[in-house]
């Protein structure tokens, strides 16, 4: 008992003196300023401002937009992409609890039977030759043997080798989460986007249906001027092909809207169709808030999901190089095996029986061939890849928000003056028509000016979608949408 309790104390000791060999991780500077986003965007005037409050992480609402809200809200639940990732959080999880699993002993119990019969030529004929001469030597008869026991081992971490796997566990666990989180900031992007486009798509049928009613009364108009012999048929021909090449478009716009509608049930884990019934009814494009709070430049950091990834990635790989560091240093174990042997069942269980080993065990690397060598410099290389993707990262998120702080400014001027044109378009068809009711203006002019009206108005649609699109995509750039628990699924309550 002395003996163990030495060995108990011991233990301790060189527990308490252990240290974590290889280098600390320290998290990078981002670079990004303070400042509020500040000179990156077009000049001029617009509808919708940006403001250096914090982003809202559920951004959608400031469309005001109830079935977008709704779409948002179920797909975080549904979607099957997502439910991947977090299945693999609890996958990165229960890689954890393997690896810390060796920060602790390691206990086997075990239990053999076996009968055993010696060969009368084998070691049992040594007890003939060596009996004396004349003695009579007697075969050995066959023998039972009962061994129950257990044996346990424990790994003295005093490197820390042990304690910075788990270190590179545990960043690979918050690497999961931050990559579910990636993936649902780019998934409610993606609903967004999907549903602005089918009201864009509706509105532009609503468009072309509504020109079409222009152009087929510009088609009774000539067939009526040409039963006065007002005018030729080749106006009629004209204004008729108009007609249809309005009626032509409507297909397309269709077509636009139910890939769609087909989208947003996919992302919602529905057949195909499975939304239509609750988005066939017309709505208008969700409209742009008059501001929009954006943060500031170093917020990056903290809130978007791909640079916390890559940072946990460079975590990961600095633990990573202390166990490569480690692997130079001994490996202390102590080992131990308690056992019952008997050849009868009646004294197993007796003091007797007792057989027992305990001691360390202690390895040292001597020669390896330059395979440590080249492990932790292959540690140490890609230590700093992931200190160059990292700050890659960074630097395109900056780029990711200027570019759509300047996309969703130049596309509401853009609208702006697309408005102005469909005014001046439709005061020139009214004037268009009026002439040529009098005789002054041939019927060109009229099919040219409504083309140029219908123009306008489908690209008028086209910029207001695209105006609500670049505002999601400044949304997704700030990394909107960032979550900080998860729903649980079976397996991670099973885990728990």
């Amino acid at each position: 008992m002395a003996k163990l309790r030495f060995a108990a104390v011991s233990a301790a000791a060189l527990c308490v003196a252990a240290c974590n060999v290889g280098p600390d991780f320290k998290p990078l500077e981002s670079g990004l300023p303070g400042v509020p986003f500040a000179h990156v965007a077009l000049k001029g005037d617009v509808a919708s401002v940006e403001t250096a409050r914090p982003v809202d992480p559920t951004w959608w609402k400031a469309f005001s937009d109830p079935k977008l809200t709704s779409l948002e809200q179920r797909v975080a639940l549904a979607n099957l992409d997502l439910q991947t990732a977090t299945l693999r959080i609890a996958e990165s999880r229960f890689q954890r609890g393997s690896v810390a699993s060796a920060e602790l002993p390691s206990i086997n119990g075990s239990a053999k039977y076996q009968r055993e019969q010696y060969s009368q030529n084998g070691i049992a004929s040594l007890l003939t030759q060596l009996a004396p001469p004349g003695s009579a030597t007697t075969a050995i008869p066959p023998i039972n043997e009962y061994t129950p026991g257990f044996d346990a081992s424990w790994e003295l971490d005093l490197w820390g080798r042990v304690r910075r796997q788990v270190e590179a566990a545990d960043a690979q666990v918050e690497a999961a989460e931050d990559q579910r989180r990636d993936t649902l900031v780019s998934l409610l992007a993606e609903v967004a986007r999907d549903y602005i486009q089918l009201r864009g798509a509706q509105a532009l049928i609503n468009i072309a249906n509504e020109n079409l009613k222009v152009e087929q009364d510009l088609l009774d108009l000539t067939r009526t001027r040409q039963e006065k012999g007002l005018t030729t048929g080749l106006d009629v021909e004209n204004a008729a092909a108009q007609v249809e090449a309005v009626r032509a478009m409507i297909p397309g716009f269709e077509q636009q809207e139910s890939e769609r509608i087909n989208a947003l049930s996919f992302l919602l884990d529905l057949p195909p169709n499975g939304l239509r019934a609750e988005l066939s009814r017309v709505k208008a494009t969700p409209p742009t808030p008059a501001r929009v709070p954006i943060g500031v430049p170093a917020e990056l950091a903290r809130r978007r999901p791909d640079i916390r990834h890559a940072e946990d990635e460079l975590h990961a790989q600095t633990a990573d190089t202390g166990v490569a560091v480690a692997a130079f240093y001994p490996t202390v174990q102590l080992n131990g095996t308690l056992e019952l042997d008997s050849l009868t069942l009646d004294k197993l269980w007796r003091g007797s029986s007792v057989q027992y080993m305990a001691g360390p065990s202690i390895s040292l690397p001597i020669f390896e061939g330059g395979r440590l060598k080249s492990m932790l410099e292959l540690a140490k290389a890609q230590q700093q890849e992931a200190a160059i993707a990292y700050r890659k990262t960074v630097l395109q998120a900056w780029h990711d928000v200027v570019n759509a702080l300047v996309a969703y400014r130049a596309e509401q001027q853009r609208r702006a003056h697309l408005a102005q044109q469909i005014t001046h378009s439709q005061e020139a068809l009214t004037l268009a028509r009026a002439r040529y009711n009098d005789g002054v203006a041939d019927f060109t002019t009229v099919l040219d000016t409504a083309r140029t009206v219908l123009q306008a108005q489908q690209q008028y649609v086209q910029s207001t979608a695209n105006v609500s699109i670049d505002l999601v995509q400044l949304y997704k750039a700030l990394g909107g949408g960032w979550e900080g628990t998860y729903p649980k699924r079976p397996v991670e309550q099973a885990a728990n």
